[in-house]
């Protein structure tokens, strides 16, 4: 475990200085800075590709479900990983080298004539992704005081669903007057400042920790992190979550729930192409309104302490399935309102999802292991990514659009449900282990059940 050596570290300051606002974190508020400069950028780019490919090549849905999958086969292939790699490495360097290489392949983007050319792109910059988001889960887990990561995950949930907001409003004005390739330049544009707002902190100093805790497999501590090979560190990560009930119940819940959603995801310009075609703006207005709804709720979330994993993450599923299922049964005739309100609806129940879920990992790993949890739980939930959306195309193919979004909303619904009733089971059972920090960043404790 890397961590650094020259601030006060999180456990210090949970202890004596609780009352410490994480507005005065300064390496945080980078971190927040140069995530919302990314995240905005990534709202633009996505909405410009969706509609390139959609409206501008009249692509079939088989072709649309093709570009998730490409996004989704580095995580399959490199998450768990990069995960390592983050625990192992410094990661803001890692964060800053992404941003660059982000840059030019979104540049090249730009060029792409079809989607022979655009696909192949779309992997290898989600690539960069799945190196990025452990790095960046890892520091904030040394930087914050454990009695800020609720709120330090909220804030990063609440600028991620404003950007859900102002990115596809924004980039649905900038489409009707400009082009999709401007709204792509806006994104290289915003990556490039994410990595100067980062650059500051390059020249942070890192200590080795341990990175095997004594008593988690029975193995004692390791005096020196780096002399532990790759895949040593890459085993430890899987152990620690098969031994943790939460997060296993968590990632698996998770997975089981991404592979319904997933599989209408990227479907949503041809629902509307179906029963509005040629208004290319409603997939923007939709967004906004669920990025919209997200805000609410996580406004909402932000004034409480924590939040119940069951009620979080099935009351977010179901939320999800709600909106999902409406949206099917829309037609023709039916008013535009609608598509803002069941937006909103989707948007209520993602926030309340992914800020319990970043939450939950947060809290329930120790430092030396979040880098990892999070590439694991990036892996797994990428295979979704590609089983999923393929199914969903095909279903489309077979059933319609409407009838897919009924069938996909009810699924997800359900889940969610299940989730509520079954909380007691999945998140409030004692775990075999769980590590605790003991007042020292980098070592941890056992608590027996």
């Amino acid at each position: 475990m890397t961590v650094i050596s020259n601030e006060p570290n999180p456990s210090s300051i949970s202890s004596s200085g609780s009352s410490n606002s994480l507005w005065t974190n300064i390496r945080f508020m980078r971190m927040f800075i140069a995530y919302a400069l990314a995240t905005f950028g990534d709202w633009f780019d996505a909405l410009a590709i969706q509609v390139m490919v959609a409206y501008r090549w009249g692509a079939d849905p088989l072709i649309i479900a093709l570009i998730p999958v490409c996004m989704a086969v580095p995580g399959i292939l490199l998450g768990s990983v990069a995960g390592a790699l983050a625990d192992r490495l410094h990661k803001v360097k890692i964060m800053m080298i992404c941003d660059v290489i982000t840059v030019l392949l979104t540049i090249a983007i730009l060029f792409a004539p079809s989607a022979a050319w655009l696909l192949p792109l779309l992997a290898i910059r989600a690539m960069m992704g799945v190196f990025h988001v452990p790095a960046q889960q890892a520091l904030t887990r040394q930087v914050v005081a454990e009695e800020h990561l609720f709120q330090a995950s909220s804030l990063n949930g609440f600028v991620n669903q404003c950007s859900k907001v102002a990115g596809p409003l924004l980039g649905a004005v900038t489409l009707a007057v400009f082009s999709p390739q401007v709204c792509i330049l806006i994104n290289a544009c915003t990556r490039l400042l994410s990595g100067a707002v980062l650059w500051p902190l390059r020249r942070l100093t890192e200590k080795k920790e341990p990175s095997e805790p004594s008593g988690l497999d029975g193995s004692p501590l390791e005096a020196e992190k780096s002399a532990e090979p790759l895949f040593t560190q890459w085993q430890q990560g899987w152990r620690f979550i098969i031994s943790s009930r939460t997060l296993l119940s968590t990632i698996l819940f998770g997975c089981v729930g991404l592979l319904a959603i997933l599989m209408i995801d990227y479907q949503f310009t041809t629902l509307f192409r179906e029963i509005k075609p040629g208004n290319e703006a409603l997939i923007g207005w939709m967004g906004s309104s669920a990025g919209a709804g997200a805000v609410v709720i996580i406004l909402l979330l932000n004034r409480l302490p924590r939040i119940g994993y069951g009620w979080g993450l099935g009351g977010g599923y179901l939320l999800i399935g709600v909106g999902i299922a409406a949206l099917g049964w829309l037609g023709p005739q039916t008013s535009e309102i609608w598509v803002i309100i069941w937006g909103l609806c989707i948007g209520l129940g993602n926030g309340l999802f992914m800020v319990t879920l970043n939450y939950l990992l947060q809290k329930e790993t120790p430092p030396a292991y979040v880098g990892r949890v999070f590439g694991i739980q990036n892996s797994l939930s990428s295979v979704a990514l590609v089983v999923a959306p393929l199914a969903g195309g095909a279903l489309i193919r077979a059933t319609g659009a409407s009838h897919t979004f009924q069938y996909i909303g009810m699924a997800t619904l359900a889940i969610g449900l299940a989730g509520i009733l079954l909380q007691r089971i999945l998140w409030e059972g004692k775990q075999p282990q769980r590590l605790e920090p003991t007042g020292e960043l980098g070592q941890e404790s056992v608590r027996q059940p």
